[in-house]
């Protein structure tokens, strides 16, 4: 069996750390989804604009050389319990394939006729290779349906403080992103040091921040290259 990637998606996640542990927890975040010939023709994707929501069906590039284990510990049980890989959504799997839900927020058409998506609600790093698109129906929806160990551990947000003159440093429009995602405590589920001032590269910034009691104070936003 042969697959090859039918485009890429560009967003502000350089780096993993930061990145949604699951599509649609922060939908503020948005990325651009981009097509490699011929699959950027608008052929492709008529009607698509009629779907609100899409399936991204995506490879965990960056799992390169790393092998799988028949159990794991996901982040949500504090990395201390383990479950079956396939009781999980751990990129470390037999075929590192993610699937995601994503927000349609709009169709991209350039002068030459080359389609590109807009979508929000992402948990894929930048220039994840994407293998194959699907719209999201209605019959994918299972109310009631069991989320086994996610439902049951809560999971508390952070307050976030933020001064002016240190938001200042980046465009309003990543501020938003920025601050919906630290809002969701972007740090590894081990990590509970209050006096550890955490590093994220979030698209040309690295944001330095602390937390204690609940509260994710950013320190510092600094402008890097990206």
């Amino acid at each position: 069996m042969k697959i090859e990637p039918i485009g890429w998606i560009e967003n502000a996640f350089i780096e993993k750390f930061g990145i949604p542990r699951q599509s649609m927890v922060v939908p503020e975040v948005k990325g651009t989804i981009y097509f490699y010939p011929p699959f950027n023709q608008e052929a492709y994707f008529k009607g698509i604009e009629a779907f609100d929501y899409l399936w991204l069906v995506w490879h965990f590039s960056e799992q390169k050389g790393r092998t799988h284990k028949a159990t794991v510990r996901p982040p949500r049980l504090g990395g201390n319990q383990r479950v079956g890989v396939f009781a999980s959504r751990s990129p470390y799997r037999p075929n590192p394939i993610g699937l995601s839900s994503v927000k349609l927020e709009k169709v991209h058409v350039d002068e030459s006729g080359k389609v590109s998506l807009e979508v929000s609600g992402i948990d894929l790093r930048h220039n994840t290779p994407i293998l194959d698109i699907k719209p999201y129906i209605k019959t994918d929806i299972h109310e009631g349906a069991r989320s086994g160990f996610m439902d049951e551990v809560a999971w508390q947000p952070l307050k976030v403080e933020i001064a002016d003159e240190v938001s200042s440093v980046i465009p309003t429009d990543l501020v938003e992103q920025l601050l919906a995602v630290l809002v969701e405590d972007p740090r590894p589920r081990t990590q509970v040091d209050t006096d550890k001032v955490y590093g994220m590269r979030f698209d040309a910034y690295d944001i330095h921040f602390t937390v204690k009691s609940g509260i994710l104070r950013v320190v510092s936003i600094i402008k890097v290259d990206r």
